[in-house]
């Protein structure tokens, strides 16, 4: 009896299969196109929010480096009403002369400078503007790392004499003087008394809603006895120190020394009773790096829910797929086509679904990144990261979905495909 011979089904090369599902897909444009759409969206939104999520930290992170990752602020305490706290700093608990003991006396204090602020309103002939003016003494630039651009921050005659010299931040010099003037020599109105300009900070940009130009400077005692007037009994009341380290490693030591002098000098016995509290701007860095990090990881993982449901959407176009092409399987399978080959072009069908879908959501997700970016003028950044996973998973995915359609095409029986209509 003759042996049957069962090498004549034919078999397909790669190629062949990628050029069959690539006519396919190209043969039904609308249907390929709608089925992208969901793997389009998904990978945009993933490169799109973790690029923006990433440049708005990148932002924060130089704005707040920019003013001084290296400095400690101490506060004053909470004034209360009845048992309501009116917050922080809303007490006259520090005086001029704690700062000028953290400076004497905490050797890891490379930089002391006391203030007090206020909101007033400065006026130029006929211009005015709202701002927050600072009274400061001479090592202000040096602790919030903010020096004149133009003309130069007052001197300890100034400062001594409590004479009316004012430096202007570069958001109110706009608002209150043309282009064509230069601010230095002129004079403005602070709460109806005059001023003379003196000088003209750099610009240092705004750190989330707060303006960090929206300023102006004059002598700590001048502020003291022209414009808050709350001097206590022991000296000029502040609101606040900052105190700049020298390096890293004495931030701790500096914090420690600052917390037990003015614990000493406040006579305070129990840490529940402290009049003031330390900040350290390198540790609100690291926290907003990390809440930060949290919600981009977050938002980003809510948009890759879009991949599954582009996911989903492939299945469901290749199961319908699967019963258009009936008919088409029977006659391949019939002509020798084995059931690898069909189980390989619907997968092939699927994953080029998805993979041209990922990079038209790359592309798309990056062009939105860079527009947000440029509006909002923070970093434009592109994690090779995020742009690998995306990719990936898009391809993933896709393959993932063609695998029930694809087995369900590879397992027709011919004769019953040939016979559907």
């Amino acid at each position: 009896m003759p042996s049957i011979n069962h090498k004549n089904k034919y078999s397909i090369s790669t190629i062949e299969i990628l050029s069959i599902a690539l006519e396919s897909l190209w043969s039904n444009k609308l249907r390929t196109g709608l089925t992208m759409l969901g793997m389009i969206i998904g990978i945009a939104s993933v490169i799109g929010i973790t690029s923006v999520g990433q440049g708005v930290q990148k932002s924060t992170e130089e704005q707040i480096k920019s003013l001084g990752s290296d400095v400690l602020q101490v506060l004053a305490g909470e004034a209360k009403g009845g048992n309501i706290s009116q917050g922080q700093g809303s007490s006259s608990t520090l005086t001029w002369e704690d700062a000028k003991s953290i400076a004497n006396q905490v050797t890891a204090a490379d930089a002391v400078s006391a203030y007090l602020q206020s909101r007033v309103q400065v006026v130029y002939e006929d211009e005015n503007a709202s701002t927050t003016v600072y009274g400061s003494d001479l090592d202000f630039p040096e602790t919030r790392n903010t020096f004149p651009e133009t003309g130069r921050y007052f001197n300890q005659a100034e400062l001594d004499e409590s004479q009316q010299v004012v430096v202007l931040a570069p958001t109110v010099k706009n608002k209150l003087f043309p282009e064509y003037i230069n601010p230095v020599g002129e004079k403005i109105r602070i709460q109806g008394e005059i001023y003379q300009v003196v000088g003209v900070m750099e610009k240092k940009g705004s750190q989330g809603p707060m303006d960090r130009d929206d300023a102006v400077y004059i002598p700590l005692t001048t502020m003291s006895a022209r414009i808050v007037g709350n001097n206590s009994l022991f000296g000029i009341s502040i609101n606040g120190i900052y105190v700049k380290y020298a390096s890293e490693e004495q931030s701790s030591a500096a914090e420690f020394q600052i917390t037990n002098l003015l614990r000493s000098r406040h006579n305070i016995q129990s840490p529940e009773d402290d009049d003031f509290r330390v900040t350290n701007q390198a540790d609100i860095l690291e926290t907003l790096a990390t809440v930060t990090g949290l919600l981009t990881t977050m938002i980003g993982a809510i948009a890759g829910i879009s991949l599954v449901v582009g996911g989903i959407g492939i299945a469901n176009i290749m199961l319908v797929s699967v019963v258009e092409r009936t008919r088409e399987i029977g006659i391949r399978k019939a002509l020798g086509a084995t059931d690898s080959a069909i189980l390989n072009q619907f997968l092939v069908e699927a994953v080029v679904i998805s993979t041209v879908g990922g990079v038209i959501g790359i592309v798309t997700g990056t062009a939105i990144a860079f527009i947000i970016s440029t509006l909002a003028q923070f970093p434009f950044i592109i994690s090779p990261t995020s742009v690998i996973i995306a990719f990936t998973l898009s391809t993933g995915v896709g393959l993932l979905a063609g695998v029930i359609p694809a087995r369900n095409a590879s397992k027709l029986d011919p004769i019953t495909a040939l016979r559907s209509d």
